[in-house]
């Protein structure tokens, strides 16, 4: 069998050979070969065989033909800015979302993570919109229909209290409030918008989201409607995250940790009242705790031990005190105290159950002794002090063993009258705090006191640290929520697969989510009070009512509306309640992740369960073609969610909850989690640092002189080429950088453009099958980098992309394609088939590469399209421009698996004649290829029929004067011959042939002489041109 396969082989090689003289040896049957990695390239475009015509004698300039186009090879300044202004103008950048949202196709849809409009645009906003332009464009040109409507988070603290500052004033109306909010809100918008629009993100930037349109609050509430009626959504008076610098609650998504907070940590003791068995005789015993915030002392209801640890009272050597611990942390606390402890009684923690202690600072009161599951051993006594005002476990415990919640500190942070006169008005953060310890050491409960630095939570916005008290608030139960949430996420494909412990990590520490809000600038949770008994009034027909006003007014009306109009008689009758004199309208408006969370419900188009409504009436605010169902009735999930890791405790998981809680789904196929921008020393970026990096000065330039004006281009493949997935770094080396890769690339396309002056693709391009064996073999090389970078580009990996094109220009083309074909491109006949075949596979190339880099750089995609061949620069109508005209082209015709061993082959043996000549001409040589009889020395065979040339295909891969293919080394070579000796495994149809093969190759300076016109040594004499310069000046005539 192997004999046939060999000898069919032998057969079909020689079929080729018998073309080669006219065709320079063609390949037009693939074989199964392997896919190895070429060997080294040849040496660079400056070493060609033939080097540049341009310093070729006049005589023979004008017959040569060199690259010609008007395409620039490098711009900047405000050449550079105006092109690409030009650019966006010229090619409907501004109406390409809506050509495309007009198609019908397959839908990919991306939904936009709303920015805060509190601010100017920065670099962050940059990272993330142009992440997900890249993908839109990729997803659009290769003829999907893009779903992404951007948005807009309107409402909050931050924004509010910008408002409150501008104003100066705190006595204001919530209407008041509300409608200088909405202004500064409109004003950030209106300049991110812009920023978007100038950075090339592709959209329809007159149809965006809000929170605070009036359709988008409705779609909101039908979402707290649906999880109030199954009862997710409560009030309770319970302990939750405070802000005293903002005064209302916070959710943890809006907290941040400063890890250099310094706080005062106490060790204090409680006498024990109850003794037990094991402590009889030893005399007075007090349990010993440790606590970061000795404020929370006057509110303690009781120490928590850790019923199956072991407990020991100890002995202190140095007063005789005896202090009851946990036997574990002895030898810690010991060294803490300076002292030694001797052990007097160890016990079991359950042997604790019963006890009671003296409060400290609280003549007469006593607290009990009880079991915890969160006492932990790893720092403390391992007996914790309980405060169930003030501690999210303290409350649970509180709640298990019925004790007294009792706040002692108001929405300022100071302690109220409850604390008593010592300490009413003192602040918990300083002077509160103190007074505590000063009233133990009185007492003689105050064992130690020392400063401790550890992470502390701040509010994110005043970036003021946080109490922890209780409040009557609104609650979301995610406890409940929590196992459906986490098997929604196991069927989300997150990138990178390492954020997906982070999201469940979030979702286990969030047993409950506080929503509600003591502002005005937001939506108003729908709720009624009564005036004697403070009782809410809220269900289906109360939210459905208000859902209907927002909608034809928008939230204001909560505020401007009398209470009857919001409250009607229908709406009491069907609740059951009294008279509309009863009610008052509550105050509190929801948290922000909240409104963002929601936003699937009010921009992704699914119904919700029991929504009647049309997606034409619900959705009026969004474009004509977008209020049809955004999917099929199996799946209403956005096909992706891209957003910063900081969203993994906010958007991400907001998002998630409430279409859990309503949908039993996550509303994303996809998570991509990508890092922050950072300075180029990896410090966070901060103005009193001096290295923020403003997007708009990378663009057009800094106003000061100290950055140039770099473009739009340049700001994408920066984000291109970051690693995305950390932290992703930026400054005047990083844009540099992305500066000169890009003239790089420029330099590439503009040598195709120049390749392709006058060549008509419709009428001149050659059939694959008829072209040139090189040339095959670069539409073969050709296929597979647009499949790696289509397959790159789904993977949210535009890094890859870049990596992929670099390699590609630099190994595959510039050391390697264009330096074999310059001489055939310059100096063989214009219409030579040699030459169109060049040039075809030149425009494929041409074609492919600027297709491929269009999602991540726009504007150079569409200039360089207007320069190709059959396009008049700036002559197109829209719809002919390159976003409109599909993705890369991927023949399955040039598929040429056989090619690929040819070519390796051929390039095996020319880098072992490369190596022999270390700095010298390549041209300069004649080459003796020796190869025993075989399947390597007929793939040679085919590349040049006769013994001896100096133009067959083989010759052009050599890059040599001349080659001569025999079956062994001549005996009479001339002394200064250099020999190089080698093999060359072939690997055809999948391993079933594989053949070694040995080879030689002779090196020779050759005798002929260089051809003025060619530059090649190939001519008989000085001044004489060679022979194939002959024949083309000789047609020229």
């Amino acid at each position: 069998m192997l004999l046939c396969r060999v000898s069919a082989l032998s057969r079909t090689l020689t079929t080729w050979g018998r073309r080669s003289h006219q065709r320079g040896g063609l390949l037009h049957r693939p074989f199964m070969c392997s896919s190895r990695r070429r060997h080294g390239a040849s040496a660079g475009e400056d070493s060609a065989q033939s080097a540049d015509p341009g310093s070729t004698p006049g005589l023979y300039r004008d017959t040569v033909l060199l690259p010609r186009t008007e395409f620039p090879m490098k711009l900047g300044g405000q050449k550079l800015l105006d092109r690409e202004i030009e650019i966006q103008e010229k090619c409907g950048f501004a109406s390409l979302y809506t050509w495309q949202s007009e198609r019908k196709a397959k839908r990919f849809c991306l939904h936009d993570g709303p920015p805060y409009a509190n601010g100017d645009p920065h670099v962050g906003h940059a990272l993330n919109k142009i992440i997900k332009d890249i993908r839109n464009r990729f997803e659009m040109l290769r003829g999907r229909q893009v779903h992404y409507i951007p948005g807009w988070d309107c409402h909050g603290l931050p924004i509010e209290l910008k408002a409150l500052g501008e104003l100066g004033s705190v006595s204001l109306s919530p209407m008041q409030i509300r409608d200088k909010a909405r202004q500064f809100a409109k004003g950030a918008i209106e300049r991110q918008k812009a920023a978007f629009q100038r950075w090339g993100v592709m959209a329809d930037w007159d149809q965006c989201y809000y929170t605070f349109d009036g359709a988008y609050e409705a779609a909101q509430l039908k979402v707290f409607q649906e999880m109030h009626g199954k009862g997710l959504i409560y009030q309770d008076y319970k302990p939750v995250f405070w802000s005293p610098s903002s005064r209302t609650a916070l959710a943890e998504a809006e907290l941040e940790y400063n890890h250099e907070h310094l706080s005062k940590t106490i060790y204090a003791t409680f006498p024990l009242v109850t003794l037990l068995h094991k402590m009889a005789g030893q005399g007075d015993v007090s349990v010993l705790v440790w606590t970061t915030q000795p404020w929370t002392i006057p509110a303690n209801q009781a120490v928590c031990y850790m019923p199956n640890a072991q407990y020991s009272v100890v002995r202190r050597k140095d007063n005789s005190q005896l202090l009851l611990m946990a036997t574990e942390r002895s030898i810690s606390v010991a060294a803490a105290l300076g002292t030694e402890l001797e052990s007097v009684a160890t016990f079991a923690g359950s042997e604790l159950e019963g006890g009671i202690c003296k409060h400290p600072t609280i003549p007469d009161k006593e607290v009990p002794l009880l079991p915890a599951n969160h006492v932990t051993m790893a720092k403390g006594t391992g007996l914790v002090h309980t405060a169930p005002a003030h501690g999210m476990e303290d409350y649970n415990v509180a709640s298990q063993f019925n004790l007294l919640v009792e706040c002692l500190v108001g929405e300022d942070g100071k302690f109220t009258e409850l604390a008593g006169p010592e300490l009413h008005h003192l602040s918990v953060f300083n002077e509160g705090n103190e007074k505590v310890i000063c009233m133990l050491k009185e007492c003689g409960a105050l064992v130690k006191e020392e400063n401790c630095v550890h992470s502390y939570p701040y509010d994110w916005r005043t970036k003021q640290p946080v109490v922890i008290r209780p409040s009557k608030q609104w609650f979301i139960n995610t406890g409940s929520l929590k196992d459906k949430a986490k098997d929604a996420l196991q069927k989300v494909r997150v990138l990178p697969e390492s954020a997906r412990s982070s999201l469940l990590t979030m979702l286990d520490r969030r047993t409950y989510w506080c929503i509600s809000r003591q502002r005005s600038w937001g939506v108003p949770i729908p709720v009624f009070y009564h005036r004697e008994t403070g009782e809410a009034l809220i269900n289906k027909h109360t939210v459905s009512h208000i859902v209907t006003l927002f909608k034809e007014k928008g939230s204001d009306c909560w505020w401007e509306l009398p209470i009857d109009t919001l409250l009607p008689a229908d709406v009491l009758k069907k609740s059951k309640a009294g008279p509309v004199t009863d009610y008052v309208r509550g105050e509190d408006v929801l948290d922000i992740w909240f409104d963002s969370g929601a936003s699937w419900a009010a921009v992704l188009e699914e119904e919700l369960e029991g929504d009647s409504e049309e997606p034409d009436s619900r959705l009026s605010w969004l474009p004509a073609p977008l209020r049809k169902p955004l999917v099929t009735e199996t799946d209403c999930r956005a096909d992706a969610y891209v957003e910063g890791k900081d969203q993994i405790g906010g958007w991400f998981q907001s998002s998630l909850l409430t279409s859990v809680a309503v949908r039993n789904k996550a509303p994303y196929k996809s998570l991509v989690v990508h890092g922050f921008a950072i300075s180029e020393k990896g410090e966070k970026m901060s103005k009193s640092l001096g290295n923020v990096v403003d997007p708009d000065a990378v663009i057009n330039g800094g106003k000061d002189g100290n950055m140039p004006a770099y473009g739009a281009d340049v700001l994408r493949w920066w984000v291109a080429e970051s690693n995305i997935f950390s932290e992703v770094q930026i400054g005047p080396s990083a844009l540099n950088s992305a500066r000169d890769n890009i003239n790089k690339l420029r330099n590439t396309l503009r040598f195709l453009l120049g390749n392709l002056h006058g060549f008509d693709p419709r009428a001149q391009a050659v059939d694959p099958k008829e072209m040139y064996y090189i040339d095959q073999y670069m539409l073969h090389l050709l296929r597979e980098y647009s499949m790696k970078v289509t397959d790159a580009y789904s993977e949210f990996d535009a890094g890859r992309v870049i990596r992929l094109l670099q390699a590609f220009m630099t190994r595959d083309l510039s050391s390697f394609y264009f330096s074999i074909i310059k001489d055939r491109l310059y100096c063989d006949p214009e219409d030579s088939l040699g030459r169109r075949s060049c040039q075809t596979v030149l425009e494929e190339i041409l074609d492919g590469l600027t297709r491929s880099i269009a999602p991540i750089l726009p504007h150079l995609a569409e200039d360089v399209y207007a320069h190709t061949p059959g396009h008049n620069v700036w002559a197109l109508a829209e719809e002919e421009m390159l976003f409109r005209s599909g993705w890369v082209k991927c023949s399955s015709v040039w598929r040429q698996p056989g090619l690929e061993e040819a070519v390796e082959g051929a390039c095996a043996i020319r880098d072992s004649f490369l190596s022999s000549i270390p700095g010298k001409n390549v041209a300069q040589y004649d080459l003796t290829i020796a190869i025993e009889p075989g399947l390597l020395f007929e793939l040679m065979e085919s590349l040049q029929e006769d013994p001896s040339s100096t133009s067959s295909q083989l010759v052009e891969l050599m890059m040599a004067a001349r080659v001569n293919l025999s079956g062994r080394v001549p005996r009479d070579l001339p002394p200064d011959t250099l020999v190089r000796h080698g093999t060359f495994l072939i690997n055809l149809e999948g391993g079933v042939i594989r053949e070694e093969s040995s080879y030689s190759i002779a090196a020779v300076p050759t005798s002929a002489t260089r051809c003025p016109r060619c530059r090649r040594y190939t001519a008989e004499s000085v001044d004489c041109v060679c022979p194939r310069c002959q024949t083309v000046l000789a047609k020229a005539q």
